[in-house]
C-alpha cells in the first residue's frame, strides 16, 4: 500500500511539469519530492513520468493515475465542503489553453467576476503558440479552432465568429480604400508568420485572395491589431477585436468575411469535476458576446 499523500505530490508535479515549482508550492524539499515519486512509481510497478525538454511529461500509466487521482482530489474537496458547510468548496487548479485573441478580448474581461465567485480555483491561462492537448494531459481544457478527431475528448462548439479585413481610418484616408481584392496587392498587408501558423484556420489571407502575402508579420494577433490600428497597413482581425476599435474601418466587408468556430475541448475523465464545470460555464457565458 502506498502513502496517499504521495498522490498529492504526484498531482502537483504533473500540473507544474517540473519538480522545482511543485516543491515551492508544496513547501517541500525538491529532493524529497523526487524520492517520494520514485517510491510511488516502484510501489505501483509503473513509470509515471518521462523527461522531455526538461519537463516531466506523464507516461500512459501516469495519465491513467492522473485521472483517478484528480477524481479522488475532487471527491475529497467536495466532502470537505459538505462537512464544513464551506460555500467555497470549489477549489483546485484548472489549466486552460486558449488562443491569445480570445483570452485577451473575450475571457479576460470576465475573470474578475469569476474569481470573486470562485476564489479557490487556481486558473492557469496558457496562450503560447499552438494549443495544449487535453488528451495528453497538457491542459484540462482547451478552446480550439477546430474539433479534434482523436483522443478520449469531449468537444463542444462554443460559437462562431467572423473575421474581416480592417484598416485604420487615417491609413485609408491617406492610401485609399481598396474597392476590389486585386487592389490589396498595392497595400502593405499584415498577418501571421507562415511557418508559425499552428492551425490551418489561421491562414486567413489565403482565403481572401490568391497571392496575397503579408509584409509585416507576427505570431501575435494583438500585435497585428496594434500594427493595423497604428496605420501600418491592412489586415484580417476577428470582428470581436476589429469592431470594438473605433479607429478601424472594415475593408471589402461585403466581399470578404471569413467564418470560424471556437470549440471547447476537455478530457472525458475530467468532465463532472466541479472546478472544471465552473470554468466550462465561464467559457460558455463569455462566448455569448460573439453572437
Amino acid at each position: 500500500m502506498f502513502d496517499w499523500d504521495d498522490l498529492r505530490l504526484f498531482l502537483t508535479v504533473a500540473r507544474a511539469r517540473r519538480i522545482a515549482p511543485a516543491a515551492r508550492q508544496l513547501g517541500i524539499d525538491p529532493t524529497t519530492i523526487g524520492r517520494r515519486l520514485t517510491r510511488l512509481s516502484e510501489q505501483l510497478g509503473a513509470q509515471l513520468f518521462e523527461t522531455i525538454g526538461g519537463e516531466r511529461q506523464l507516461t500512459e500509466h501516469g495519465q491513467t493515475l492522473f485521472a483517478r487521482a484528480e477524481a479522488m482530489e475532487s471527491a475529497a474537496l467536495a466532502a470537505l465542503g459538505e462537512v464544513t458547510g464551506d460555500s467555497r468548496s470549489l477549489a483546485g487548479q484548472v489549466r486552460l489553453s486558449v488562443a491569445e485573441g480570445f483570452a485577451t478580448w473575450i475571457l479576460a474581461p470576465a475573470l474578475p467576476t469569476f474569481h470573486r465567485s470562485h476564489p479557490d480555483i487556481q486558473l492557469d491561462i496558457i496562450t503560447a503558440s499552438g494549443f495544449l492537448n487535453p488528451s495528453k494531459r497538457e491542459a484540462d481544457l482547451a478552446v480550439m479552432l477546430a474539433r479534434p478527431r482523436t483522443g478520449r475528448l469531449v468537444a463542444t462548439k462554443l460559437g462562431n465568429y467572423r473575421l474581416k479585413l480592417y484598416g485604420a481610418a487615417d491609413y485609408l484616408a491617406a492610401r485609399g480604400t481598396p474597392q476590389r481584392i486585386e487592389a490589396l496587392k498595392e497595400h502593405s498587408l499584415i498577418g501571421y508568420v507562415p511557418e508559425f501558423i499552428y492551425s490551418p484556420e489561421l491562414d486567413y489571407l489565403g482565403e481572401i485572395g490568391a497571392g496575397l502575402e503579408p509584409r509585416l508579420r507576427s505570431t501575435s494577433i494583438n500585435i497585428q491589431h496594434r500594427l493595423i490600428a497604428g496605420g501600418a497597413g491592412i489586415g484580417v482581425l476577428p470582428a470581436f477585436i476589429g469592431d470594438r476599435d473605433p479607429t478601424l474601418i472594415p475593408v471589402l466587408a461585403e466581399d470578404r468575411q471569413i467564418l470560424r468556430s471556437f470549440w471547447l475541448v476537455a478530457h472525458a475523465d475530467t468532465r463532472g469535476l466541479a472546478r472544471i464545470e465552473a470554468v466550462i460555464q465561464l467559457l460558455k457565458d463569455c462566448t455569448g458576446v460573439l453572437a
